[in-house]
């Protein structure tokens, strides 16, 4: 085994980890449309995706009321992880 195996992994696991926030600010912003984080779960997912959603934002032109940065943030989140993943382990890099 590969010693940049466990790097690549966790890359892996960071990617998977940040792709899944994403995802549950975007649920979560149907259930409570309210841009300000209200309670706990609210406020730790703005917490965690803030931080790659805000410069996807100033890049993005705004198209109505629809924002389409998750979108873009998950494509850009993958390719990455899949770049470093594969410059650091390639594809006999399994889980552990």
């Amino acid at each position: 085994m590969d010693m940049m195996c466990p790097i690549a992994n966790a890359v892996q696991a960071v990617s998977t980890l940040m792709w899944l926030a994403i995802l549950g600010r975007v649920i979560y912003s149907w259930i409570d449309p309210s841009p300000f984080p209200t309670n706990t779960v609210k406020r730790v997912l703005w917490r965690l995706t803030d931080p790659i959603l805000d410069p996807v934002r100033r890049f993005m032109p705004a198209i109505g009321t629809i924002d389409l940065s998750p979108i873009v943030a998950m494509v850009l989140i993958q390719l990455v992880a899949g770049a470093i993943a594969t410059g650091l382990g390639g594809e006999f890099c399994g889980p552990m």
